[in-house]
């Protein structure tokens, strides 16, 4: 879906930029035409400066989304979530970065999560970052406890697995 939505504004790098950075974090719009992080509206000068262009590209963008019925739904309902990757240090948690041989691949998140099910490890949080948006998609998993090194040794062995980051 997302490679449909850039494609659409493939007429237009600008756009299309904007588009790739509300998608990458997780932004909505609402009915008025405004960005939005979970209802918050954030102002188009604050994304223009983020994301390297006018303020009236993302003011266009968002018309431009509004305007299409199928890609305004997505845009109206998204919502983000926090990242506790960040912060996972602080909260005694660990970060497990799965890198991919093929990110389109099936099966990647069920047979880490296998591994880890299967040696009682409590995931917290689970996201990937998606291939079509991210030239280096990974999955990231964040366990309640310290890794064994016996599950490192069996997630990095999984035929999926390119790299594992601790």
């Amino acid at each position: 879906m997302w490679a449909t939505i850039l494609e659409q504004f493939s007429d237009s790098p600008s756009q299309s930029q904007v588009v790739r950075f509300l998608l990458e974090n997780g932004l909505g719009i609402n009915e008025r035409g405004r960005v939005t992080i979970n209802g918050i509206e954030i102002p188009a000068t604050h994304l223009s400066k983020a994301i390297g262009t006018d303020r009236r590209v993302v003011d266009a963008t968002v018309k431009r989304i509004l305007s299409m019925e199928k890609f305004a739904e997505i845009f109206l309902n998204m919502q983000a979530t926090p990242d506790l990757s960040r912060v996972a240090e602080s909260l005694g948690l660990t970060v497990i970065t799965v890198l991919p041989k093929d990110a389109g691949q099936k099966g990647i998140v069920g047979a880490a999560v296998a591994v880890l099910t299967g040696h009682d490890i409590g995931i917290r949080q689970i996201f990937v970052t998606d291939p079509h948006l991210s030239e280096d998609p990974k999955l990231v998993i964040i366990v309640e406890d310290p890794l064994p090194p016996e599950v490192f040794k069996e997630l990095r062995d999984l035929s999926q697995v390119r790299k594992l980051i601790l």
